[in-house]
Formats: structure tokens, C-alpha cells, sequence
């Protein structure tokens, strides 16, 4: 079997037309072979010429369009649109002062306020003689001793602690929040003095936990809850 392979082999010959075409189909793809040599050199020449005066340009507008940045971005820098963070900066400031505003609005009331307090001793005592019923009052109602709490409390809401109590409320009460509390109280306090009288357990605890509720809230707007003992 390698006796015919190699004979075919070694009669192979390429073919002079074979030759001849590869040398002409190379020769055609490349014509500046076949240019003389100065057309060589003046075709290279005016090459290089295009691309050396193609340079400036391209670098000028390299120049330009960075300047175009650079103005663009300045600009905006001091337009505040280029740069949120000073944006958000100013309105920081602005919130700041505000705020500052605030506590400052706030302590000069509570300066006044403390004033006020402190100028009004009378008040305070008929404020402490309140405490000290509705303490009385919510021993008995807790025991079902309806019949003690009703001679602490009165028959009405005309007694002299009641009316005392609603004077020093007026003197201190400033604010809609503090006299909204004034008015709830008066309210259950009512309530809790005709419970009483009826005899009625369970709607004399519920309108005392209210009057109670409402005069601590009170205590608490005025800042009056460390002037006066047993809260």
C-alpha cells in the first residue's frame, strides 16, 4: 500500500499555467509595487503632509471642547446646580435658625412662666389643697367609703375649695391645650360630685380617674407637677 502512494507522489509537478496565474493575480492586488520609485516617494510624501496638518486641528478642538467644560462646570458651581451638597447645606442653615428661633421662643416663655409661678403663692396653696381632697377622695372611693368622700368633696361645685381651685386655673393657665384641660376637669369633677351623691360605686371611680387624669395633664403643661406634693 505505500508503494502507489509514494509513486503518486513523486510524479506530482506543478503546472507552468498554475504558476504563472498565482504570479499574476499577486502582482495585480498590489499596483504600488509596479509605481516607479519617485511616484513612491511623492504618494508617501503628501500622506504625511494630510496627516501633519490633520494634528492642530484635532488638538484645537481638543482645547476648546475642554474649555467648553470647564466654563460649563464654573458656572454651575456658583449656580448651585452643579453642586446639591451646598444646596442641601443652605437649607440646613436655614432649618438651623429656625430651630435656634424656637428654643429661644421657648425659653422666654418658660421664664415667664416660671415667673409667674413663683409670684403666685396664693395659687399654688389652692392648687395643694386640690391634691390633697382628691387624694382623700380616691382613698374613700377605692374603700366604697362613698359617704367620706362626699364630705370632702361637698354638695356641689359652689364650695370655696372649687372656687379657689378654678381662680388659681385662670391666673396660670396661658395656653388652649392647658384650659381645654381646665374645662375637662371642671367637667368631671361634676360628675364625680353627683356620682357621689347617688351613691354610685362604679360611676364615682370612673369620673374621678377622669377629673384626676385631666388635672395631672394640667400640672404638666404649666410645669406646676414639682411645685405641688403627691402627684
Amino acid at each position: 500500500m505505500a508503494t502507489p502512494f509514494l509513486s503518486t507522489a513523486n510524479t506530482f509537478h506543478p503546472s507552468p499555467l498554475s504558476s504563472s496565474a498565482s504570479s499574476s493575480s499577486s502582482l495585480s492586488t498590489s499596483p504600488s509595487l509596479f509605481l516607479p520609485p519617485t511616484q513612491n516617494a511623492k504618494r508617501k510624501l503628501a500622506i504625511c503632509k494630510a496627516v501633519n496638518e490633520s494634528a492642530p486641528l484635532s488638538l484645537n478642538l481638543t482645547k476648546r471642547s475642554f474649555s467648553i467644560c470647564f466654563i460649563t462646570s464654573f458656572g454651575l458651581l456658583f449656580s448651585g446646580k452643579g453642586c446639591p451638597s451646598a444646596n442641601a447645606a443652605i437649607l440646613e442653615a436655614e432649618d438651623d435658625e429656625e430651630l435656634l428661633e424656637k428654643v429661644k421662643k421657648d425659653r422666654k416663655k418658660r421664664l415667664e412662666r416660671q415667673g409667674v409661678i413663683s409670684s403666685s403663692n396664693k395659687e399654688t396653696g389652692y392648687l395643694q389643697d386640690l391634691v390633697y381632697r382628691l387624694s382623700k377622695v380616691g382613698q374613700a372611693i377605692d374603700n366604697n367609703d362613698l359617704s367620706t368622700a362626699s364630705s370632702v368633696l361637698g354638695g356641689s361645685t359652689n364650695t370655696d375649695w372649687v372656687k379657689n381651685a378654678n381662680t388659681a386655673f385662670t391666673k396660670l393657665s396661658s395656653s388652649p391645650e392647658e384650659k381645654t384641660e381646665v374645662d375637662t376637669f371642671n367637667s368631671s369633677l361634676a360628675s364625680l360630685i353627683s356620682s357621689v351623691t347617688r351613691n354610685d360605686v362604679e360611676s364615682s371611680k370612673l369620673a374621678f380617674v377622669s377629673s384626676a387624669s385631666a388635672f395631672q395633664k394640667w400640672t404638666a403643661l404649666t410645669g406646676l407637677t414639682a411645685q405641688l406634693k403627691g402627684l
